[in-house]
Protein backbone atom coordinates (compact mmCIF):
# COMPACT_ATOMS: atom_id res chain seq x y z
CA UNK A 1 0.00 0.00 0.00
CA UNK A 2 2.86 2.39 0.78
CA UNK A 3 4.21 1.84 -2.73
CA UNK A 4 0.82 2.62 -4.27
CA UNK A 5 0.43 5.76 -2.20
CA UNK A 6 3.93 6.93 -3.13
CA UNK A 7 3.36 6.22 -6.82
CA UNK A 8 -0.02 7.95 -6.68
CA UNK A 9 1.17 11.09 -4.91
CA UNK A 10 4.62 11.62 -6.46
CA UNK A 11 3.61 12.81 -9.97
CA UNK A 12 1.17 15.39 -8.63
CA UNK A 13 3.62 16.80 -6.11
CA UNK A 14 6.42 16.87 -8.69
CA UNK A 15 4.31 18.80 -11.19
CA UNK A 16 2.99 21.16 -8.53
CA UNK A 17 6.54 21.86 -7.37
CA UNK A 18 7.57 22.55 -10.96
CA UNK A 19 4.89 25.17 -11.53
CA UNK A 20 5.29 26.61 -8.03
CA UNK A 21 9.00 27.20 -8.60
CA UNK A 22 8.26 28.96 -11.89
CA UNK A 23 6.88 31.89 -9.88
CA UNK A 24 9.85 34.27 -9.95
CA UNK A 25 8.35 37.32 -8.29
CA UNK A 26 6.44 36.57 -5.11
CA UNK A 27 6.20 32.93 -4.03
CA UNK A 28 2.78 31.89 -2.77
CA UNK A 29 2.25 30.85 0.86
CA UNK A 30 2.67 27.08 1.09
CA UNK A 31 -0.35 26.89 3.39
CA UNK A 32 -2.66 28.47 0.78
CA UNK A 33 -1.29 26.30 -2.03
CA UNK A 34 -1.71 23.18 0.12
CA UNK A 35 -5.25 24.15 1.08
CA UNK A 36 -6.13 24.62 -2.58
CA UNK A 37 -4.59 21.20 -3.32
CA UNK A 38 -6.75 19.62 -0.61
CA UNK A 39 -9.87 21.35 -1.95
CA UNK A 40 -9.12 19.80 -5.32
CA UNK A 41 -8.66 16.36 -3.77
CA UNK A 42 -11.99 16.60 -1.93
CA UNK A 43 -13.75 17.30 -5.23
CA UNK A 44 -13.20 13.66 -6.17
CA UNK A 45 -16.03 12.52 -3.90
CA UNK A 46 -18.95 14.65 -5.15
CA UNK A 47 -17.81 14.22 -8.75
CA UNK A 48 -17.61 10.43 -8.41
CA UNK A 49 -21.11 10.42 -6.88
CA UNK A 50 -22.59 12.56 -9.67
CA UNK A 51 -20.88 10.45 -12.34
CA UNK A 52 -22.30 7.31 -10.73
CA UNK A 53 -25.80 8.79 -10.71
CA UNK A 54 -25.50 9.85 -14.36
CA UNK A 55 -24.46 6.31 -15.26
CA UNK A 56 -27.24 4.64 -13.29
CA UNK A 57 -29.88 6.98 -14.70
CA UNK A 58 -28.75 6.30 -18.25
CA UNK A 59 -27.85 9.90 -19.00
CA UNK A 60 -24.50 8.84 -20.45
CA UNK A 61 -25.39 7.04 -23.65
CA UNK A 62 -22.60 7.99 -26.05
CA UNK A 63 -18.87 8.57 -26.17
CA UNK A 64 -19.51 12.28 -26.64
CA UNK A 65 -21.64 12.67 -23.50
CA UNK A 66 -19.23 10.51 -21.53
CA UNK A 67 -16.23 12.63 -22.55
CA UNK A 68 -17.73 16.11 -22.51
CA UNK A 69 -20.48 15.87 -19.90
CA UNK A 70 -19.65 13.16 -17.37
CA UNK A 71 -15.92 13.86 -17.30
CA UNK A 72 -14.95 17.24 -18.72
CA UNK A 73 -17.87 19.44 -17.75
CA UNK A 74 -18.21 18.09 -14.21
CA UNK A 75 -14.52 18.05 -13.36
CA UNK A 76 -13.58 21.38 -14.91
CA UNK A 77 -16.63 23.18 -13.52
CA UNK A 78 -15.97 22.04 -9.96
CA UNK A 79 -12.27 22.94 -10.22
CA UNK A 80 -13.19 26.32 -11.71
CA UNK A 81 -15.73 26.87 -8.93
CA UNK A 82 -13.08 26.32 -6.24
CA UNK A 83 -10.56 28.49 -8.05
CA UNK A 84 -12.98 31.34 -8.62
CA UNK A 85 -14.89 31.37 -5.33
CA UNK A 86 -12.26 30.16 -2.84
CA UNK A 87 -9.02 31.57 -4.28
CA UNK A 88 -9.78 34.45 -6.66
CA UNK A 89 -10.43 37.02 -3.90
CA UNK A 90 -7.73 35.71 -1.54
CA UNK A 91 -5.15 38.30 -0.48
CA UNK A 92 -2.34 35.93 -1.49
CA UNK A 93 -3.56 36.02 -5.11
CA UNK A 94 -1.67 39.24 -5.85
CA UNK A 95 -0.15 38.80 -9.32
CA UNK A 96 -1.20 37.20 -12.64
CA UNK A 97 1.16 34.21 -12.33
CA UNK A 98 -0.56 33.18 -9.11
CA UNK A 99 -3.43 31.90 -11.24
CA UNK A 100 -1.04 29.35 -12.74
CA UNK A 101 0.04 28.13 -9.29
CA UNK A 102 -3.46 27.86 -7.86
CA UNK A 103 -4.94 26.41 -11.05
CA UNK A 104 -2.30 23.70 -11.08
CA UNK A 105 -2.80 23.13 -7.35
CA UNK A 106 -6.55 22.51 -7.44
CA UNK A 107 -6.26 20.35 -10.56
CA UNK A 108 -3.39 18.29 -9.18
CA UNK A 109 -5.19 17.79 -5.88
CA UNK A 110 -8.05 16.24 -7.82
CA UNK A 111 -5.74 14.26 -10.10
CA UNK A 112 -3.66 12.94 -7.20
CA UNK A 113 -6.52 11.44 -5.20
CA UNK A 114 -8.12 10.10 -8.38
CA UNK A 115 -4.76 8.56 -9.27
CA UNK A 116 -4.44 6.86 -5.88
CA UNK A 117 -7.92 5.34 -6.19
CA UNK A 118 -7.11 4.09 -9.69
CA UNK A 119 -3.83 2.48 -8.63
CA UNK A 120 -5.47 0.84 -5.62
CA UNK A 121 -8.07 -0.71 -7.90
CA UNK A 122 -5.89 -1.56 -10.89
CA UNK A 123 -2.32 -1.97 -9.67
CA UNK A 124 0.85 0.04 -9.36
CA UNK A 125 2.02 -1.14 -12.80
CA UNK A 126 -0.16 1.61 -14.28
CA UNK A 127 1.68 4.35 -12.37
CA UNK A 128 3.87 5.53 -15.27
CA UNK A 129 1.07 5.78 -17.83
CA UNK A 130 -1.12 7.55 -15.27
CA UNK A 131 1.64 10.06 -14.54
CA UNK A 132 2.23 10.77 -18.23
CA UNK A 133 -1.42 11.09 -19.22
CA UNK A 134 -4.18 11.81 -16.65
CA UNK A 135 -2.06 13.53 -14.00
CA UNK A 136 -0.12 15.63 -16.52
CA UNK A 137 -3.23 16.56 -18.48
CA UNK A 138 -5.06 17.68 -15.33
CA UNK A 139 -2.07 19.82 -14.39
CA UNK A 140 -2.10 21.50 -17.79
CA UNK A 141 -5.87 22.03 -17.78
CA UNK A 142 -5.37 23.75 -14.43
CA UNK A 143 -2.49 25.87 -15.73
CA UNK A 144 -4.59 27.07 -18.66
CA UNK A 145 -7.58 27.73 -16.41
CA UNK A 146 -5.37 29.60 -13.96
CA UNK A 147 -3.82 31.72 -16.68
CA UNK A 148 -7.21 33.11 -17.70
CA UNK A 149 -8.28 33.56 -14.06
CA UNK A 150 -5.10 35.53 -13.41
CA UNK A 151 -5.65 37.61 -16.53
CA UNK A 152 -9.23 38.32 -15.44
CA UNK A 153 -8.21 39.52 -11.99
CA UNK A 154 -5.44 41.83 -13.13
CA UNK A 155 -6.89 43.17 -16.38
CA UNK A 156 -8.96 46.32 -16.18
CA UNK A 157 -11.14 45.50 -19.17
CA UNK A 158 -12.88 42.38 -20.48
CA UNK A 159 -12.85 40.59 -17.12
CA UNK A 160 -16.01 38.68 -18.01
CA UNK A 161 -14.43 37.40 -21.22
CA UNK A 162 -11.37 36.03 -19.42
CA UNK A 163 -13.48 34.43 -16.70
CA UNK A 164 -15.60 32.67 -19.32
CA UNK A 165 -12.49 31.51 -21.18
CA UNK A 166 -11.06 30.17 -17.91
CA UNK A 167 -13.86 27.60 -17.92
CA UNK A 168 -14.55 27.08 -21.62
CA UNK A 169 -10.98 26.45 -22.82
CA UNK A 170 -10.09 23.74 -20.23
CA UNK A 171 -13.54 22.21 -20.73
CA UNK A 172 -12.97 21.89 -24.48
CA UNK A 173 -9.44 20.53 -24.14
CA UNK A 174 -10.43 18.05 -21.43
CA UNK A 175 -13.42 16.85 -23.43
CA UNK A 176 -11.31 16.30 -26.52
CA UNK A 177 -8.69 14.45 -24.44
CA UNK A 178 -11.29 12.08 -22.99
CA UNK A 179 -13.01 11.62 -26.34
CA UNK A 180 -9.74 10.43 -27.87
CA UNK A 181 -9.26 7.84 -25.11
CA UNK A 182 -12.85 6.64 -25.23
CA UNK A 183 -13.62 6.61 -28.93
CA UNK A 184 -10.38 5.93 -30.79
CA UNK A 185 -9.37 2.31 -31.34
CA UNK A 186 -5.72 3.29 -31.82
CA UNK A 187 -5.90 6.13 -29.32
CA UNK A 188 -2.20 6.02 -28.49
CA UNK A 189 -1.31 7.44 -31.93
CA UNK A 190 -3.59 10.42 -31.33
CA UNK A 191 -3.17 11.10 -27.63
CA UNK A 192 0.59 11.63 -27.66
CA UNK A 193 0.52 14.36 -30.35
CA UNK A 194 -2.33 15.91 -28.39
CA UNK A 195 -0.28 15.80 -25.18
CA UNK A 196 2.65 17.45 -26.95
CA UNK A 197 0.29 20.21 -28.07
CA UNK A 198 -1.13 20.48 -24.55
CA UNK A 199 2.34 20.85 -23.02
CA UNK A 200 3.24 23.44 -25.65
CA UNK A 201 0.08 25.41 -24.90
CA UNK A 202 0.48 25.11 -21.13
CA UNK A 203 4.11 26.24 -21.14
CA UNK A 204 3.20 29.08 -23.48
CA UNK A 205 0.63 30.25 -20.94
CA UNK A 206 3.28 30.02 -18.22
CA UNK A 207 5.58 32.32 -20.22
CA UNK A 208 2.75 34.73 -20.92
CA UNK A 209 1.80 34.80 -17.23
CA UNK A 210 5.41 35.61 -16.30
CA UNK A 211 5.31 38.61 -18.62
CA UNK A 212 2.00 39.75 -17.13
CA UNK A 213 3.42 39.45 -13.62
CA UNK A 214 6.57 41.36 -14.58
CA UNK A 215 4.47 44.18 -16.00
CA UNK A 216 2.22 44.09 -12.95
CA UNK A 217 5.15 44.56 -10.55
CA UNK A 218 6.62 47.31 -12.71
CA UNK A 219 3.36 49.21 -12.33
CA UNK A 220 3.07 48.45 -8.62
CA UNK A 221 6.68 49.23 -7.75
CA UNK A 222 8.09 51.63 -10.35
CA UNK A 223 11.81 52.27 -10.24
CA UNK A 224 12.45 55.37 -8.19
CA UNK A 225 14.34 58.20 -9.88
CA UNK A 226 17.79 58.79 -8.59
CA UNK A 227 18.09 61.73 -6.25
CA UNK A 228 18.87 64.94 -8.05
CA UNK A 229 17.74 63.79 -11.49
Amino acid sequence: MLGILSAGIAPGLALLSYFYLKDEYDAEPISVVLRTFIYGALLVFPIMFIQHVLGVEGVIHSNWTDAFISSSMLEEFFKWFILFYAVYQHVAFDEPFDGIVYGASVSLGFATLENIFYLVGNGVEHALSRALLPVSSHALFGVIMGFYIGKAKFTANSKYKWIVLSLIVPFGLHGFYDYILISQEHWIFVIFPFMIFLWWLGLKKVKMAKVLSANHFKKQYPVQKEAGT
